[in-house]
């Protein structure tokens, strides 16, 4: 049954690197709140998170699935998210639409890459923040060295909410409990750890507690949802998934000292946009009138469209209607439903803070605010991690083309971290992701619900043309024909110009030596060949183009003519101004255990690349700042991965344009010139 007012739900997303057991750990807590009446395991693909074909070919999640259950009274809703970090976009999205995130740990491999990238987007997404131990059954687990590492690498607002007993087959409360046994670790002490956490969070509180007044467990209950929103409680748990241990006591303490999203402020709302945008004031209150975002966009074989929303204010019915963005036309609802695993329930109505899904309705994107009242309401949703890794594609068979576009664009509506364009310099369609296996993914999903299948190839780089020095340039076009001929003649000056002032045209002509009706033309011809490039077939920038003289003819001058003018004097001066091919510069953040920081400063030395700076992080990690030359790193994933052993992470931006070394210049000129004649 769906959840009556706001105080009676949680909604939490589990998040972790890979294999830390998350879809397990949800497939214990559906099983045992009577949710499933059997329990799923991943290998044979039967569980209720991963169950799409391709997640149950490869026995791991590629996208966020979403479920719920009632506990003690409370609904909770959870949000399986995917673990590898090429699939961390739809960890992301998972956190827009949730109040807890639940970083899960692998007691047999501990902290990886995931991990704190998680744990830190959880963070800065201003979510209250649980951690999970898992397997604390392997065979391999060294529970006591990996608290020590959880607690220095996310500081010391870890406290433990149980600890493991009888040989890991059980666990103990130590919030409840102020004495009993564990297989390491203190119980009285753990739990004055706790409590003086929860207290420092209130001040009346803490007061009455250091006036030495004993706090009852009901009032310190109360205040541990604030303890977890202000941070100063991480609470971790420790759990065995597959063999229920320590499911129970986690599901409880959800449903009981969770913050619920009357607990919780969500993210500013504006009414309006840019200067006269004024922030919109929000309750979860299913009495106010109608607030809601859409944070996540899916695709369901049945169903269609699938539009993930966070009820913020208000009640959701079938009835509803409601506008997005700055549009005035209003939009019905028509059917609210509830996600469980691959299935959808439809339900009468939903109030605040609970988690629906809307089903094909085309116009709404994530990040949109669904508003009753009139106005224009936008909001913010956690940013996506920028897409670097690229293959250009093409249809492996004719005639799917055009189907290809609109495919991509359905992909990347539904996942923030792939991206689709058409490049007009290289006329290649690009397809940007997080890594080779996430676009690997990405065209298997394209092949298994569109039936078109690409090849792919690494993307031609973007280079651009410049010049270095001043030049003049002249043509003269003259054409006779039947008729009448055609005239145009054309003197130039070009200059170079400083990195990103772009192109600029103007022209110090004196009398009538042009007519200024010629200019436009001119000026076009000039364009056509910034476009097109001059010694490579790359598009110009940084350079000025200044019309300094000409000739015309009083019958035979034509647009046409000075067109062709202008154009052959501008390469003529170009020719002449030492032009230099530029190539694009990156700037890289490079994270990746401290041990391997000689192995990637050697490796960047070897591409061209220079280190910026460095610094430690907890946990014995370093993030090094870099430059590099995008040709020398397009396919950084992969030698990353193989460096570190996949411990590695890294994102890129385009900084800027250099130009080209000499022998490299060469080299792509003559490739430039070998790809022209082999078109011919």
């Amino acid at each position: 049954m769906p959840a009556k007012k706001p105080q009676d739900i949680r909604n939490i997303a589990l998040l972790g690197h890979g294999g830390a057991g998350k879809t397990i750990l949800v497939e214990a807590m559906l099983h045992a709140a009577g949710a499933t009446n059997r329990f799923g395991t991943v290998e044979d693909g039967t569980t209720v998170m991963d169950h799409t074909d391709l997640e149950k070919e490869t026995t791991h999640s590629v996208d966020p699935a979403m479920a719920h259950f009632d506990h003690a009274g409370k609904t909770i809703n959870i949000i399986d998210a995917p673990g590898y970090p090429d699939f961390i976009g739809g960890a992301i999205s998972a956190l827009g639409g949730v109040d807890t995130g639940v970083i899960v740990v692998s007691a047999s491999s501990g902290i990886e890459v995931s991990t704190r990238k998680l744990f830190t987007a959880a963070g800065q997404a201003a979510l209250a923040r649980a951690i999970v131990v898992n397997k604390i059954d392997a065979e391999n687990a060294d529970l006591p060295a990996l608290l020590k590492a959880i607690t220095e690498t996310f500081g010391q607002a870890v406290k433990c909410m149980n600890l493991p007993s009888d040989g890991g087959k059980k666990v103990v409360d130590c919030f409840s409990n102020d004495s009993g046994s564990s297989d390491f670790g203190d119980v009285a002490e753990t739990h004055t750890q706790l409590v003086e956490s929860v207290i420092e969070a209130d001040e009346e509180m803490m007061e009455a507690y250091l006036g030495g007044e004993e706090i009852l467990a009901d009032k310190l209950g109360s205040a541990f949802a604030g303890a977890m929103t202000s941070g100063t409680v991480i609470p971790l748990f420790f759990t065995a998934g597959r063999e229920q241990v320590g499911v129970a006591e986690l599901t409880d303490a959800i449903a009981s000292y969770f913050p619920s999203p009357a607990d919780v402020t969500h993210g500013q709302i504006l009414n309006g946009e840019g200067e006269d945008a004024e922030a919109v004031e929000i309750a979860a209150d299913a009495d106010k009138p109608l607030v809601a975002q859409a944070f996540r966009i899916a695709a369901d074989p049945f169903v269609g469209k699938l539009s993930w929303i966070r009820i913020l204010q208000g009640k959701l019915s079938g009835d509803s209607t409601f506008t997005i963005r700055d549009e005035r036309k209003s939009l019905k609802v028509g059917h609210v439903l509830k996600i469980q695993g691959a299935d959808t329930v439809e339900i009468s109505t939903a109030v605040a803070g609970d988690i629906v899904a809307l089903a094909k309705i085309e116009e709404i994107r994530a990040g949109d605010i669904l508003h009753a009242d009139s106005g224009a309401m936008f909001g913010s949703i956690p940013p996506a991690p920028t897409p670097m890794y690229s293959l250009a594609v093409t249809p492996k068979s004719r005639g799917d083309e055009g189907k290809i576009s609109e495919a991509l664009s359905r992909l990347a509506e539904e996942d923030a971290t792939f991206v689709a364009h058409r490049d007009n310099q290289t006329n290649e369609t690009v397809i940007s992701g997080i890594g080779d296996l996430h676009l690997r993914m990405m065209l298997k999903k394209m092949a298994g619900r569109f039936n078109l299948e690409v090849e792919t190839k690494t993307p031609k780089i973007p280079y651009r043309e410049s010049i270095t020095t001043k030049a003049d340039g002249h043509y003269r076009h003259k054409k006779q024909t039947g008729g009448s001929g055609q005239f145009g003649e054309v003197y130039l000056r070009v200059e170079p110009l400083e990195q990103g002032s772009g192109f600029v045209f103007e022209q110090e002509l004196f009398g009538e030596s042009i007519p200024r009706q010629y200019l436009p033309a001119i000026e076009k011809g000039v364009r056509d060949v910034v476009a097109s490039g001059v010694i490579a077939g790359y598009p110009m920038q940084d350079l000025k183009t200044v019309i300094t003289d000409g000739k015309h003819h009083p019958v035979d001058s034509k647009e046409i003519a000075f067109r062709t003018a202008g154009k052959f004097a501008f390469i003529d001066a170009v020719q002449k101004a030492k032009a230099v091919l530029l190539e694009p510069i990156v700037t890289m953040e490079i994270t990746v255990p401290s041990e391997y920081m000689g192995d990637i400063a050697g490796d960047l030395s070897g591409r061209r690349g220079r280190i910026l700076g460095q610094d430690m992080l907890p946990g014995g990690i370093v993030s090094i700042s870099a430059q590099a030359p995008l040709s020398e790193v397009v396919q950084y994933n992969s030698q990353l991965r193989s460096v570190t052993g996949g411990q590695g992470s890294y994102t890129m931006e385009l900084s800027h344009y250099d130009p080209v070394p000499g022998n490299v210049q060469q080299q792509i000129i003559a490739n430039a010139q070998k790809a022209k004649e082999q078109e011919k």
